[in-house]
This record gives structure tokens, C-alpha cells and sequence, in this order.
């Protein structure tokens, strides 16, 4: 007889089903995990809406979780029944051009746990054991379920690879407030964060940005970070938002010989305007950063097991896996919350 489990279906654009689907089946290279706690990404609400991966439903999304082993493949060593983990969510083939350039996130075959194949809105999980970390002691499961976007700001300062006491604009008070605290940590200064939400803002200013400003209260954001540098500009930017008006407004921000981090997801055909003269004669670069990736899950495991970043201000709610379309829409209504968790083991709406 099959086993069941309960899930958060996305059987077609806007429509969520919680019902019950097998259970997964693990090959003897992988490992099966009992979910504690998927935190909703945006990229859930891409998919929800047909933005993203509308191929692949009907499905079952979520990608930013933390569990524990229940089942291990016969050929997984290292682990144990029990042992609190998450997992690397970007899988490659090993093989191709850019995997054997340790480029893995352009690999050709290049699938997302959660987003292309089934995830983590549901009882249990399956993945692969090299993909699989466990949690350091002191990490909650809602701070393991929050590794996945600090990754993803990990690996987005790893490319830009700014200098020590170098200036920093970033535009976006979602994860601009984790890049703001990366910044801080590597350096830099000084730190300026512009956004749309008073409590974001202050949430990054906490996490040590210089200034930050709300765009109502700043008729033209490129003249304030040229008053703050100097009339120079500031020596990189991070466009942390998703909207051309914005990557155009992050370029614009650059000094000459400045670096734009692209972090934020646009529509796949949006399109942004650039004088081909700015990066000849002006040396502007551009960099630009997928997810987090290989080491960059430890390193973020490091960075708040060890207290360099508290996720906590971050944290909204927890809600129950039949809750989950309802989340959805009120983190789209409500711009106070930030994240909300979603768990298959709770009935009762939680505040954090």
C-alpha cells in the first residue's frame, strides 16, 4: 500500500490544493526529510501567479526549509535518523561545460528542489545527500529554514567582491536589508539602503546601514547618494528590487569604474537602458548573482550560527500548511510582514 503524506499542490496558475500525495520515493543516493519549516520566497508567488516555472505544474513548491532525516538511502554515509538538516536547493549534472568549470548554476540541466521539481510545502521532502547540511546546534529550525536567502546574499558579495572601506547604494528593503548587514561585514562605508517600507528600513539601519531612506521622502534618489560620496557616486550598487526603473536608477548611482550587483528578478522580457559610452569611457562594470551555491550554505550557516547575522528581526509568523494561499496574499497586502513560515505540524496561526 502506498504511503501518504499531506501537500501544498499548485495544480494550475492561482490555484493551491491541500490534499494527500504519495509520499516520496528516495534512490539509494538520497535522503528523505521530515519538514519543520518552509519560509515562502517570492519566487512562490511567481509561481503561484504563472510567472515562473508554469511548465512544471502541477507541483509542489517551497524551497527555503529545515526538517530532519527520516530515511537514508542505502549508499548515504555521514548522516543519521534524526539529524537536523536543510539542503542546497540547485542541482546540476556534473558534467557539462560550465559544471566542470565549477559554474554549477549554469549548468545545462540546471533544476531547482521546490521550484522545478517537487519541494517542500508538504510533510516530507526527498534530496540529494550531497546536497543535504546538517544544522549546527544552536540554530533554530526557523533560522534553518532562513539559509537559503542568506546564501543567495552570500553569494551575490562573493561575486561583486567589493574593497574594504569602499560605498554602497543598495535599492530594495526585502533582502537589501541582509545585503546592508553583508556590506557592513565586509566593510564597507558608506552603507546606503533606499526603500518603500518604514519597518524594513529600520530593520536595516539596525543591522548597521550608514542611511536609509524611503522613496517618498527623496525626490531623486541618484543626487542623494551623489551628495553622500562626494558627487563621485558610490563605488558599487546592488539593485535588490526586480524593476528596470530601478537597475537603471542603481547604474546611474555607480561613480566611474563602479560595479552594479543584479540580484533582483525582473520579468523574463523586461528590458533596461544603458549608454554603451558609460561602461567604455566611465570602466562601469556589471555582475550578476543567481542563488547560493555550494559553499555558500555553510558559510551561511557560520555567519548566524556565530551571531554575525540575526535573522529574528526578520522573522514574521508561522502559519499551517492549509494556510499557506492565504500567507501568500496577506505578505503581498500587508508590507510589514516580512517572513512567514509555513508548517505541516501546526493548526494555529503563530506570531515571532
Amino acid at each position: 500500500m502506498t504511503e501518504m503524506m499531506k501537500a501544498a499542490v499548485f495544480e494550475k496558475i492561482g490555484v493551491i490544493k491541500v490534499k494527500e500525495v504519495p509520499l516520496p520515493e528516495i534512490n539509494e543516493n538520497e535522503v528523505l526529510i521530515k519538514v519543520k519549516l518552509t519560509g515562502i520566497c517570492g519566487t512562490d508567488w511567481s509561481i503561484y501567479n504563472g510567472w515562473y516555472s508554469a511548465d512544471k505544474l502541477p507541483m509542489i513548491p517551497g524551497h527555503e526549509f529545515s526538517g530532519e532525516i527520516a530515511k537514508l538511502g542505502k549508499n548515504v554515509k555521514g548522516f543519521e535518523i534524526g539529524n537536523r538538516v536543510t539542503a542546497d536547493i540547485n542541482m546540476s549534472c556534473g558534467t557539462c561545460f560550465y559544471c566542470l568549470r565549477g559554474e554549477k548554476l549554469l549548468c545545462d540541466q540546471f533544476t531547482q528542489l521546490g521550484i522545478h521539481t517537487d519541494g517542500t510545502f508538504a510533510e516530507y521532502v526527498k534530496a540529494p545527500a550531497g546536497q543535504v547540511h546538517v544544522l549546527p546546534d544552536n540554530l533554530s529550525f526557523e533560522a534553518g529554514a532562513f539559509i537559503e536567502p542568506v546564501s543567495c546574499v552570500i553569494h551575490a558579495a562573493k561575486a561583486l567582491d567589493a574593497k574594504l572601506g569602499s560605498s554602497i547604494a543598495i535599492i530594495g528593503d526585502g533582502l537589501g536589508t541582509l545585503h546592508a548587514r553583508m556590506a557592513v561585514l565586509r566593510g564597507l562605508a558608506p552603507v546606503i539602503v533606499f526603500g518603500h517600507n518604514r519597518k524594513r528600513l529600520e530593520i536595516a539601519k539596525n543591522m548597521g546601514a550608514d542611511y536609509v531612506f524611503h522613496t517618498d521622502d527623496v525626490a531623486d534618489p541618484v543626487a542623494e547618494v551623489m551628495k553622500l560620496t562626494g558627487g563621485r557616486g558610490a563605488d558599487y550598487a546592488i539593485e535588490a528590487a526586480g524593476k528596470v526603473e530601478t537597475y537603471e536608477q542603481a547604474f546611474a548611482m555607480l561613480r566611474r569604474g563602479g560595479t552594479l550587483s543584479s540580484f533582483g528578478i525582473t520579468g523574463e522580457d523586461d528590458e533596461m537602458t544603458i549608454r554603451p559610452f558609460e561602461l567604455v569611457l566611465g570602466e562601469k562594470k556589471i555582475t550578476g548573482s543567481c542563488a547560493g551555491v555550494g559553499q555558500d550554505w555553510p558559510d551561511a550557516m557560520t555567519l548566524i550560527s556565530r551571531g554575525r547575522i540575526d535573522p529574528k528581526p526578520l522573522f514574521s509568523m508561522k502559519v499551517p500548511l492549509e494556510d499557506l494561499e492565504w500567507a501568500l496574499h496577506e505578505l503581498r497586502s500587508n508590507r510589514n510582514l516580512f517572513k512567514i513560515f509555513v508548517s505541516p505540524e501546526i493548526t494555529e496561526r503563530e506570531e515571532l
